[in-house]
């Protein structure tokens, strides 16, 4: 008796278990993908909606999508609900952001004979801003905190680098030559701010090695991107499906993700591959024209800006999103935090102003007041090994610094009235 009940109860649950989906769990399924296609979509029409904003208000999106993630935060705690993998999708979002960032500002660089005056300005400029900047806040936390000079530089560095990509906003109210010297300042800052990074992550063992072993990087990539752009090229002239960019700019990603993985400064190949491709009449010329550009160059490459400028708009606004969603609010309030931050700000826009009156030709204004930090700060500041983390900073003072500088930079593009002039 005992078994045959066994035996009736076993084919109960094999019955229960071959029953097919209730209706209800497939729903519940339809419905969370529904809500999560309506939540993606919803934040892109928000953060399209503040760049419409920013131009007439010239407030950068950035002041608006920071406090949207933070309330985001607030709207899940209550439902008791949680992103995952923030911190990681951070990162990622980050880093592909910074690609399409730099290329995008590529693109947008003419190496012609009369710009190399401004080319050597504005790079001067971003390397002695990062470098005054950099020396002069890590001062400031080798006197406050009890920690290596070395690790202050590390700690430091991310926030002496202006943000291109909160820059683009800004230059929209400016004159010609103001808004070109924005351009390639920031192109610049971007790269220089990464090879100073990687330098100093790898010098902490020898500063000769490291110096060795960065001019060695440079070269090889150097290489290896004149390589890839005369390849690229070549299959921008050659291929004849619909689908053209999508695969040339997943190559150039894994090109620099295998370049990264061998800690190379891969960056520098996306601002070749850019700069290549913008000024092509200076490489390709003669019987190199006839085989690596096609009739309809021109056009493929405005529309491979377009895609490269809409792409980075949509990476940017998930990014800062979840930088606000993981911000803690209650970190901004923290009076340390506050003061460290003020005072980084008053250094960085101390150091913008002067470099500015001796390298900028014509009116700086309001230039000097365009200073913000934003997503390289964040991507290099969170990278930084733990071990060389500095104890006892404060966690809001990254926040702060990118929200203070933005509201530093509306206020001065809200006082400036343009003018015609040159650079």
């Amino acid at each position: 008796m005992p078994n045959e009940v066994a035996n009736a109860a076993s084919a109960i649950r094999l019955r229960q278990s071959t029953l097919p989906v209730k209706p209800q769990t497939a729903n519940q399924f339809t419905l969370a993908t529904s809500y999560f296609i309506i939540a993606l979509s919803t934040a892109v029409l928000i953060s399209y909606a503040f760049d419409l904003l920013s131009r007439r208000f010239r407030t950068p999106p950035v002041l608006l999508l920071l406090p949207m993630g933070a309330l985001l935060r607030l709207l899940t705690n209550s439902f008791n609900l949680t992103i995952p993998y923030v911190p990681e999708a951070i990162s990622t979002l980050g880093t592909l952001a910074l690609i399409l960032v730099v290329l995008e500002g590529g693109l947008d660089l003419n190496l012609e004979p009369q710009r190399f005056s401004l080319v050597r300005r504005t790079g001067l400029t971003a390397l002695l801003s990062i470098v005054i900047t950099t020396l002069l806040l890590a001062s400031m936390l080798f006197v406050l905190l009890d920690e290596s000079f070395y690790k202050c530089l590390i700690n430091a560095l991310p926030f002496s680098i202006i943000s291109s990509s909160i820059v683009g906003q800004a230059t929209r109210v400016l004159s010609d030559g103001q808004r070109e010297f924005m351009i390639y300042e920031t192109s610049f800052a971007a790269i220089i701010s990464i090879m100073l990074y990687n330098f100093l992550i790898v010098s902490d063992q020898s500063v000769l090695s490291a110096t060795f072993g960065f001019v060695r990087d440079i070269l090889v990539m150097g290489f290896i991107s004149i390589i890839c752009c005369f390849a690229l090229l070549y299959l921008i002239g050659r291929i004849n499906h619909p689908v053209k960019f999508l695969p040339i700019i997943s190559v150039l990603l894994l090109v620099y993700a295998i370049a990264d993985i061998y800690e190379l400064s891969s960056l520098v190949l996306v601002l070749i591959f850019g700069l290549f491709l913008n000024n092509t009449e200076l490489f390709i010329r003669g019987r190199l024209a006839e085989v690596f550009k096609s009739d309809l160059f021109e056009r493929e490459l405005e529309q491979l800006k377009n895609l490269t400028a809409e792409g980075a708009f949509i990476i940017r606004t998930f990014f800062f999103l979840l930088f606000g969603y993981s911000t803690n609010l209650s970190a901004l309030i923290d009076t340390d935090a506050l003061i460290v931050g003020a005072l980084f700000v008053v250094v960085i826009l101390a150091v913008r102003g002067g470099l500015l009156r001796l390298l900028y030709v014509g009116r700086f204004r309001p230039l000097n007041w365009i200073a913000p930090r934003g997503l390289i700060t964040i991507l290099l500041y969170l990278n930084i090994p733990a071990s060389l983390k500095l104890t006892g900073f404060r966690e809001g003072i990254l926040a702060l610094v990118v929200i203070i500088t933005s509201v530093a930079m509306t206020i001065g593009t809200i006082r400036y009235k343009p003018e015609g002039e040159g650079v």
